[in-house]
């Protein structure tokens, strides 16, 4: 989705200001914000990399696209939750950034 906002910026600006009404954010700012998170949250689950707070952060936006712009779609929503909340709770696993680097980090 990220990467298909940005193929066509003044497209994405208008469907955040026709279509994709965000509560609080400026249409602009929702826009920006919407496709930075769907790329960089996607790459750094991809890597496995901070795994547990960019999943959390996807499902934020996840959250705020069924309660305020797709209140319909909510069984596409339930399968994204299905699968986000399994790295939420148990994290990325062992071929991840996370597991490398994570007890360097802690000094273990």
């Amino acid at each position: 989705s990220g990467t298909q906002k940005l193929s066509d910026w003044s497209a994405t600006i208008g469907l955040f200001q026709n279509e994709y009404h965000t509560p609080v954010l400026p249409p602009v700012i929702a826009a920006y914000t919407a496709t930075t998170l769907e790329i960089g949250c996607s790459s750094l689950v991809l890597i496995g990399l901070i795994t547990r707070v960019s999943t959390l952060l996807l499902l934020g936006m996840t959250a705020t696209i069924q309660l305020f712009i797709y209140p319909d779609a909510w069984p596409t929503h339930i399968q994204w939750l299905a699968f986000m909340i399994i790295l939420v709770l148990r994290g990325p696993g062992r071929l991840s950034l996370d597991a490398l680097i994570g007890p360097r980090l802690l000094g273990e």
